[in-house]
């Protein structure tokens, strides 16, 4: 089905949005723009960007993948935090799915993954990468038990373009919440809407090494703390969140 992206502009008057029948990243083509805002929306990547080095499954037709030209008075954990706050509203707004928070960066239905979000920083800005599956009804067999769409969750067809305008509004009041009321609002926010953040047992896969313990709450910035089986209590500065088995 064709993206109407007059449906989007006309919600949003004077905001440069970009769209792209194909590309091979959004991130690339929104790190070319100067506007702050400024949304780059494509039907189809052939080289969509995942967080630690991963390739975005985005199949034509199927997903919204958007990149956002943003600049943030500070830049810490907090903006891919806030940023997955905003995806799982608009996913909420726009198909009636409530999602559930992996730290940093994942927006889940269940246990599954849904959309993901990943932040590059460059010159005194930042471009944020959401990417949502929206109308697959199948994935590759190697995420196959692992991500899944409003689709497949819902049984019915959403709108790309009704989840991009609930989408950037809710950017944009995610981006406000921390320049009027500092990170720690985004913080506390994160921590409601999430399951990982404490109490939960998981394990982090980082430097080639797993780690288990108990999520033990975020720190200040944003990291996240884990109690470690062994009894220390460890600041996760990256890795990837999993449920332990």
């Amino acid at each position: 089905m064709a993206f109407d992206l007059e449906r989007v502009r006309a919600r949003y008057p004077g905001r440069e949005i970009l769209w792209l029948a194909s590309t091979d990243s959004t991130m690339r083509d929104a790190a070319r723009l100067t506007r702050p805002g400024s949304v780059v929306v494509a039907g189809e990547q052939t080289a969509g960007q995942g967080r630690l080095g991963r390739r975005w499954h985005s199949e034509p037709g199927a997903g919204l993948y958007v990149s956002i030209l943003l600049r943030p008075r500070g830049v810490t954990p907090t903006l891919t935090l806030a940023l997955g706050l905003a995806a799982a509203e608009a996913i909420a707004a726009a198909a009636g799915v409530a999602c559930d928070l992996r730290w940093p960066n994942d927006v889940l239905i269940g246990e599954r993954k849904c959309a993901g979000v990943l932040v590059q920083l460059g010159d005194a800005a930042a471009i944020a990468g959401i990417g949502v599956n929206v109308n697959q009804v199948a994935f590759p067999a190697d995420i196959a038990t692992l991500a899944t769409s409003l689709r497949i969750a819902t049984g019915c067809e959403h709108s790309r373009e009704e989840l991009l305008i609930e989408l950037l509004g809710a950017v944009d009041r995610h981006l406000e919440l921390i320049e009027c009321r500092g990170p720690g609002a985004i913080l506390d926010l994160f921590a409601s809407s999430s399951s990982y953040v404490r109490g939960r047992r998981v394990t982090v896969d980082m430097d080639g090494k797993s780690v288990r313990g108990t999520a033990d709450g975020l720190d200040p910035s944003g990291f996240l703390w884990l109690r470690c089986d062994d009894g220390s209590r460890r600041l996760i500065l990256s890795g990837g969140v999993r449920p332990a088995m």
